[in-house]
């Protein structure tokens, strides 16, 4: 039987296996991030939804469950960034990752410390940007990805962007067995990245309302909208959505206000902070104001679904994949299962190429 080959993440991360779990929002706890990688993988803690404040704790939060390394997510424009920046140089976290994120003498600042520079990118022009930022490594997220997401197929954006750069790529969008990652490292990738597939887990956060409504969604019944910030987002299908559609000019900047008020709450800006944050949201996509105002506090929309238990009354971003996962195991159980069939699939590949024909 073929064994897992060692690969750029374990090399550079330090983890068991090519496998890494994306930070979401309200999900990617301390809990989950601990569970992944106390399994072999490599977890990615969600601060991009902490007050600065909040982001030491949490670190030492997944240290007292796991020796074993992980990093942090973060996004440059979220209040407080700068010093989000200067706790994960002090803390030393084994990695940072980020979509809209810090400028070259950022990451300069991160790798000076030792801390390896892994964004996320959904088009190649921006993959070749991160590496002239000097970046590490890319993660590549094809259309079928949740959340915010692009419109090419991982199928196509993934050899693409491979034949673009020169640094490790990381095939995100659409992943969530070992057959996946096996068809990744034949693209010849360096391992896949998986948000939907750890959300749906024992160790993941989301209360068991919420993850029911997970297992019971249908490929057909998540789509993509860009009614919350003016760019596309994969989510499923909810009441919340079905007004999300409908809403224009008031009742949009009714629920952009409450929004804010909450996000205030949760994270400490000030109504300056939140007005800078969407006027950052207005050069991404959004349409007007509102809409950029909802943007900059869609994770509040994220925590009602996700945190409070609430799927009707939320956002619940999602990737294709799951309309066809239809269970909640463990992360060991996860990872363990997803390397086993990797290397079957591995096996049979051989064996195939080995085989004369007739």
């Amino acid at each position: 039987m073929v064994t897992l080959p060692q690969t750029a993440i374990q090399k550079m991360l330090g983890c068991r296996y090519p496998i890494i779990q994306t930070a979401m929002g309200w999900v990617a706890t301390p809990e989950l991030v601990a569970g992944t990688s106390n399994a072999g993988g490599f977890g990615f803690l969600a601060a991009g939804v902490m007050r600065a404040d909040e982001v030491g704790p949490a670190i030492e939060k997944v240290r007292s469950m796991t020796d074993k390394p992980f990093g942090v997510n973060f996004h440059m424009f979220q209040p407080g960034a700068a010093q989000i920046v200067e706790t994960l140089i002090e803390m030393k976290v084994a990695a940072v990752s980020f979509g809209r994120g810090p400028d070259k003498k950022a990451i300069a600042r991160f790798k000076d410390a030792g801390i390896r520079c892994i964004p996320t990118v959904g088009a190649v022009k921006h993959a070749k940007k991160m590496v002239e930022l000097g970046v590490d490594m890319v993660v590549v997220q094809g259309g079928e990805g949740g959340g915010h997401t692009g419109s090419v197929s991982s199928t196509i954006l993934l050899p693409q962007v491979l034949d673009a750069v020169q640094v490790p790529v990381v095939a995100a969008g659409g992943f969530g067995d070992g057959r996946g990652l096996a068809a990744a490292l034949a693209f010849g990738a360096q391992g896949i990245a998986m948000g939907t597939r750890f959300l749906m887990t024992k160790e993941s956060p989301v209360p068991p309302q919420t993850k029911e409504r997970y297992v019971k969604a249908s490929v057909d019944d998540i789509f993509v909208t860009s009614k919350l910030d003016g760019l596309p987002q994969r989510m499923i299908r909810n009441a919340f959505t079905a007004r999300l559609e409908k809403s224009s000019g008031l009742a949009m900047w009714t629920n952009a206000l409450s929004a804010a008020m909450r996000m205030k709450q949760l994270t400490g800006a000030s109504w300056g902070d939140m007005i800078q944050s969407a006027r950052g949201m207005m050069g991404h996509g959004s349409d007007s104001f509102a809409q950029a105002l909802m943007g900059a506090t869609a994770p509040v929309f994220i925590q009602r679904a996700t945190v409070e238990g609430k799927p009707d009354e939320g956002v619940m971003a999602t990737g294709q994949v799951a309309g066809r996962l239809t269970d909640l195991p463990s992360c060991e159980e996860l990872i363990s299962r997803i390397v086993a069939e990797a290397e079957e699939a591995l096996d049979k590949l051989i064996k195939l190429v080995e085989t004369p024909a007739n």
